[in-house]
């Protein structure tokens, strides 16, 4: 399927907008858009998997959502337990292992022991990396870093670019090539601020629960068609 993608991302990652926004189009709760928005997810997952895109981050729930309706958090969190308990065996299956980029301390006690289990239990996958930014910040994430550096003791000049990836959530993944936002909104919203520095940007009206397999190869051809000079160009890349 993915010979019209000459290439693909390495590293994909998601902002999953617009949920609310679909539900409330329908006259339906939020909470109906939340699920819509988790079937969404199943299809993503499964066709990046079958294109043989290696790794997927979606931004779940960031720390800044937990201002919400205490309802919909609690509606958000019971969706992640059914989730885990229909996906984890076939991501077992499919060889796709299950990670958390956050803080799994601060979820609940039902969550947070469904994904310690669920990490376990994929962690042989190979085929695929899921990243569930789950109670997620991108500034938190790089305060954590800088705390681990004092910790540790560190001096200056052990502080580097490289260091510092290794204290990231993603430590031992290649940052995204490419990032999505779905439902229209252009902002970033504290989402992997460090690692999208050279992100393919890719911004769709379309609300999450309507992005499919369509959509998604709509988002890759985009990014297939764009030149990525890393500060170089156009001739440096193409010179032999």
């Amino acid at each position: 399927m993915n010979n019209e993608l000459p290439m693909l991302p390495r590293h994909l990652a998601i902002i999953m907008d617009g949920n609310g926004r679909w539900a409330q189009q329908r006259g339906l709760p939020r909470e109906a858009g939340h699920r819509a928005g988790a079937e969404a997810v199943r299809v993503v997952v499964t066709e990046c998997r079958a294109l043989g895109i290696g790794h997927l981050t979606l931004y779940t729930f960031s720390s800044e959502n937990w201002n919400r309706p205490r309802t919909e958090i609690s509606a958000l969190f019971s969706l992640l337990l059914e989730f885990l308990r229909k996906e984890v065996p076939l991501m077992e299956e499919k060889g796709i292992a299950l990670k958390v980029l956050g803080d799994l301390d601060g979820l609940p006690a039902a969550q947070r022991t469904a994904l310690r289990h669920a990490i376990k239990r994929t962690e042989a996958g190979r085929g695929m990396t899921l990243n569930l930014a789950l109670n997620y910040g991108g500034r938190g994430e790089l305060v954590r870093a800088v705390q681990t550096f004092l910790r540790e003791g560190a001096k200056p000049e052990d502080v580097t670019e490289a260091s510092l990836a290794d204290r990231l959530y993603t430590a031992g993944q290649p940052d995204p090539d490419l990032l999505v936002r779905t439902s229209g909104e252009l902002r970033l919203s504290n989402y992997l601020l460090y690692q999208c520095a050279y992100s393919e940007l890719y911004f769709t009206p379309v609300l999450w629960p309507d992005f499919d397999a369509k959509e998604l190869h709509a988002a890759l051809r985009a990014y297939a068609a764009r030149s990525r000079r890393f500060g170089k160009t156009e001739e440096q890349l193409h010179a032999h």
